[in-house]
């Protein structure tokens, strides 16, 4: 049984995309890379393609939050600050679930970044539920969907 995980998106199966992985035994983020080349020009904002998506369980979310040396290394902030990866982004009918990285270059020059590089962490974590909570909704797009 599959509880949570990582796959790659049909598209990117034979592109030789890493599945993200912790760095360390005590890491609580896996590290999730950039699947093709991207430049972005000076205060340009780019979703920049992982190749993957993440399947969980119920109750569970995967948060994606900035690798703390983007902007001091690399020049690059998580636009969003955290990205919030709902369950039902997994397998949705628009992109499968492709998770993507909203990046802003935040410099005066331009920033490249390599297919392979490690661009943003996810983190997965239990959620709750309010009182009265009674969300019944189905999603039905991919990206940015669920507040149209």
């Amino acid at each position: 049984m599959k509880r949570r995980g990582f796959e790659l998106v049909t598209t990117y199966e034979a592109a030789g995309i890493e599945l993200p992985e912790r760095s360390t035994a005590h890491a609580a983020g896996y590290d999730l890379r950039a699947a093709v080349d991207v430049s972005l020009e000076p205060g340009e904002i780019k979703l920049i393609p992982t190749g993957v998506k993440a399947y969980m369980q119920a109750g569970e979310v995967l948060y994606l939050y900035d690798r703390s040396s983007n902007p001091r290394k690399k020049g690059l902030v998580l636009i969003n600050s955290v990205g919030v990866i709902d369950g039902d982004y997994y397998g949705n009918p628009d992109n499968e679930g492709h998770i993507f990285a909203q990046m802003r270059n935040i410099t005066a020059e331009l920033v490249h970044v390599s297919k392979g590089e490690r661009i943003v962490q996810g983190v997965f974590a239990p959620f709750l539920i309010a009182d009265g909570d009674n969300a019944e909704g189905q999603r039905i797009g991919g990206f940015g969907s669920t507040g149209d």
